[in-house]
């Protein structure tokens, strides 16, 4: 299924850790190379995209808010013209561009799962530099360089590292407490307490 999110032609194939393969056009004028500030909290989300039918993980990625906003998205698939992309770090995670790597992953076969702790400035921004120092991740490598990134991080030594999307997934909960909050698209029945999205073919809207 070919779907318009904010104004890209996404082609209709999961973006995980197996290969980088999308492209992209019809670049949205909010989407632009450079860095972006949110104005919330320093933060972490791990991000988890799980299989619909077996709740399997298929994909590990990290938002990292900070001095700026990225996503640690390693052996991920999502290209634009627009958006830079340094080794596996997707730069300049503005509202559109979270909503359309969230709906782009999200759709008939899979969720988007996402769990968000607030973390110091300090922390924040080692988990940047941390980022942008790994590189390029081979293939099936997402979550092991995402828990090997979180468990170097000062609270989250805790965290195990793992080969597998789900294992970190409930890795970070037990340090964290925060539990998943599941996002899907095109799927019925939406489990209890998730949240259900619709394809968007405008610009998204702006994130509180």
């Amino acid at each position: 299924m070919k779907r318009l999110i904010l104004a890209l032609a996404a082609i209709g194939v999961l973006a995980g850790c197996a290969a980088k393969n999308a492209g992209y056009e019809q670049p949205a004028p909010e989407m632009a190379e450079d860095s972006y500030r949110h104005p919330g909290p320093p933060s972490l989300t791990l991000i988890t995209i799980r299989s619909n039918d077996t709740g399997k993980g298929a994909h590990t990625a990290l938002l990292i808010n900070g001095s700026e906003r990225v996503i640690f998205d390693p052996a991920g698939s999502f290209h634009h013209p627009q958006i830079r992309r340094e080794g596996d770090v997707l730069v300049g995670i503005s509202p559109a561009f979270w909503e359309g790597y969230r709906s782009m992953h999200a759709r008939d076969t899979h969720h988007f799962d996402t769990q968000t702790v607030t973390v110091s400035p300090e922390v924040a921004e080692q988990a940047l530099r941390l980022a942008y120092a790994r590189g390029g991740v081979a293939g099936a490598q997402c979550a092991l360089s995402t828990s090997g990134l979180l468990s170097k991080l000062p609270g989250f030594g805790g965290i195990r590292q793992t080969w597998w999307p789900n294992q970190l997934q409930e890795s970070f909960e037990e340090v964290t407490g925060v539990e998943p909050t599941s996002y899907y698209e095109d799927y019925s029945p939406v489990p209890e307490g998730a949240i259900l999205g619709v394809d968007r073919t405008t610009v998204a809207r702006a994130e509180g």
